[in-house]
């Protein structure tokens, strides 16, 4: 038990614990950040905190997952952007923000478990955020409604930690109700709970996590960021989000001829280097846009479908996000690209990557009946290719932060 740990790391008995879940985003991969669409659900695997504050402007963390079992201490008056290394550099960066945005938080014990896979692309990050500005939130009488939480994990995240994600991760370990996908609206942060029950269907939504790691904060995330944001630039929209899926191919070709004529001027100038680094730069934004316009649309058609009770009928979209993610977006990688190429072939009705990439999870939505044969195939495709086996489980929309005791 969390707080029994806590007990014998500390000495004394914890004020409280609090749990957040990880999540599986069920469509809408990279539109957060494009003030777009998306479509997450909670999971039952959750991340829990024992909390008691103190008052003396220290802050003391214990994680079951660290393996030097160490307790990192740390001054809330020292922290800075950039000052804290590893996992405790994401609880150090919501009591930042905290401070940052007025708040008193005068320092704090805490011990964390988690259930929720590390690297697997289900936002083990954003849940220890999460379930860490929540506790202090409820512990320091802040009563910080949950959207306005998942703002400042979000700022501690961009500015404390240096990772540059969306709002959706966040946004669903506090908010997401059982039973239901979130349908966010990444702009003005409006929510709908759409009831997901893939089992009164016959359904089940398997989790394949590759073991392959990925970082955010590392550039491949960033530089499709940036991407984004020049490609708006050049468009003249404040987001992506905001070209119609209807005026796609003229978006594209207006991008096409933006690069022609950069790669001119840069030619005139007799600046090789410059030449070099605008040719390639349509295929590039091109694949980027293409990516967030259609998957906003995507994730439109899955709600309608969710909720006209054909939740069967997504299979295609999950397949079609699949392949934009990796030929658009390319932010696959090969055991994904196995993952879902094997379960379709073995007879899923659709699968996808989820998460940022690079790694990480791919979900796959099949019958009831045939899931043990979808697992048993995409288990033994990892075994001929002599890939470490892939750790699997089904998914069912949980429920968001919440205090425990």
């Amino acid at each position: 038990m969390t707080a029994d740990v806590f007990q014998q790391t500390y000495g004394f008995t914890p004020e409280g614990v609090w749990a957040a879940p990880g999540r599986v985003n069920l469509i809408g991969e990279h539109t957060d950040y494009n003030d777009g669409f998306v479509l997450p659900f909670a999971i039952h695997q959750t991340t829990t905190a024992a909390v008691a504050r103190r008052d003396d402007g220290l802050l003391r963390l214990h994680s079951s997952a660290d393996p030097d079992g160490a307790v990192v201490e740390l001054r809330v008056a020292d922290l800075v952007p950039g000052g804290t290394d590893g996992w405790a550099a994401y609880p150090a960066g919501v009591v930042w923000a905290l401070l940052d945005a007025g708040h008193p938080v005068t320092g704090a014990d805490i011990h964390y478990d988690s259930t929720i896979p590390i690297a697997a692309g289900l936002s083990s990050s954003h849940a220890l955020e999460v379930v860490t500005t929540l506790a202090l939130s409820d512990l320091f009488g802040l009563d910080l409604p949950l959207w306005q939480l998942a703002r400042l994990c979000q700022r501690a995240e961009n500015v404390f930690v240096g990772a540059p994600t969306g709002i959706m991760d966040q946004t669903a370990s506090a908010c997401c109700v059982e039973g239901h996908a979130l349908h966010l609206d990444t702009r003005d942060l409006s929510q709908r709970q759409i009831p997901l029950d893939l089992a009164a269907h016959g359904l089940r939504l398997l989790v394949f996590d590759t073991r392959v790691k990925h970082a955010h904060s590392e550039g491949g995330y960033g530089d499709r960021r940036r991407g984004c944001e020049r490609a708006a630039a050049v468009l003249g929209v404040t987001a992506l989000r905001d070209v119609p899926f209807g005026e796609l191919d003229q978006a594209l070709d207006r991008l096409r001829a933006e690069d022609a004529e950069d790669a001119e001027g840069a030619q005139e100038a007799h600046d090789a280097q410059d030449a070099q680094r605008s040719q390639g730069t349509a295929g590039e934004l091109t694949g980027l846009v293409r990516h967030i316009v259609t998957e906003n649309h995507r994730v439109e058609q899955v709600v309608a479908r969710l909720e006209a009770g054909d939740p069967r009928a997504i299979g295609p979209l999950l397949t079609a996000g699949h392949a934009s993610l990796r030929d658009d977006f390319k932010v696959s990688c090969p055991e994904l690209d196995l993952v879902v190429d094997t379960a379709n072939a073995a007879g899923a009705l659709g699968a996808r990557m989820t998460g940022g990439g690079f790694g990480g999870s791919a979900i796959v939505l099949t019958d009831e009946r045939t899931a043990d044969h979808v697992t048993e195939a995409v288990l033994t495709a990892f075994a001929t290719k002599s890939l470490t086996a892939p750790r699997v489980f089904t998914a069912t929309p949980g429920a968001g932060a919440r205090r425990l005791a």
